[in-house]
C-alpha cells in the first residue's frame, strides 16, 4: 500500500507519526515541524542534564541531526515518537556530560606534565633524569600523531593560552566543535603518555 504524501500545509496539523515516516523520506520541512513542536522542550531536557548554554544548544543539534538519519530506526510499537525523541536527547546530554568530565580529567593531567619541576628535570625511577627539553620533544611527537585540526586547538589553547571561544573565532569554528576536538585529543595524548607517567 502507498503511504500518503503530507504536504506542507498539512504538516503543521499531522501527528508525530506523520512526521517521522515523513523525515525517514527525507522531508526536511518535516524535520523542521517537529523541531517547531518539540524544540523547546528537547533543549530544557538538555540543559537539565549539562547545564551549559553553549552545551545545550550543540546538543539540541547533534540531535535532530541525528533524528534526520536515524528516522527509520523509530518503531510505534516502542511508543510515542516524543518519548523516543526525548529519549535520544537524553542520552546524548550525558554523553556530553561524561566526554566533559574525561575531558577535565585529561586537561589536569596533562597540565601536570607541562608544570616546570624544581631542578628542570624529570626524575624516572632510578637514578635517570629526562631534561624538560626531552620531556617537550616528547610531546611535540605525540601532538604530531593527532589529527591536524586537534593538534591545533591544544596548541592554542595550552601553548598559547586562547579561551574555548576565542579559538572558535580565530579558526572560524562553533564553539562546540573546539570542545569535542580539545576533548579528543586530550584523550589521545593521555593514553600516548601514560607509560611515561608510570615511570616518572
Amino acid at each position: 500500500m502507498i503511504k500518503p504524501t503530507l504536504e506542507y500545509g498539512a504538516l503543521s496539523t499531522a501527528s508525530d507519526e506523520s512526521l517521522m515516516s515523513a523525515i525517514t523520506r527525507r522531508k526536511q520541512s518535516a524535520l523542521k515541524e517537529l523541531y517547531n513542536r518539540y524544540g523547546t522542550r528537547l533543549r530544557s531536557v538538555i540543559g537539565n542534564v549539562v547545564h551549559e548554554g553553549a552545551d545545550a544548544d550543540d546538543v539540541l543539534q547533534e540531535i535532530m541531526l541525528q533524528i534526520w538519519k536515524e528516522a527509520d530506526h523509530y518503531s510505534p510499537k516502542a511508543g510515542k515518537p516524543l518519548g523516543w525523541v526525548v529519549t535520544l536527547a537524553r542520552r546524548r546530554a550525558i554523553d556530553r556530560v561524561r566526554r566533559r568530565q574525561a575531558y577535565c580529567r585529561a586537561k589536569d593531567r596533562f597540565s601536570e606534565q607541562l608544570d616546570q619541576r624544581p631542578n628542570g628535570h624529570f626524575t624516572i625511577s632510578g637514578n635517570a633524569e629526562v631534561s624538560r627539553v626531552d620531556m617537550h620533544s616528547f610531546l611535540e611527537k605525540q601532538l604530531r600523531r593527532l589529527p591536524k585540526q586537534q593538534r591545533e586547538a591544544i596548541r592554542l589553547s595550552f601553548f598559547k593560552g586562547l579561551s574555548h571561544r576565542e579559538i572558535a573565532q580565530q579558526t572560524r569554528t562553533p564553539l562546540g566543535t573546539v570542545k569535542t576536538r580539545l576533548e579528543l585529543g586530550l584523550q589521545k595524548l593521555t593514553q600516548q603518555m601514560r607509560p611515561l607517567r608510570q615511570k616518572i
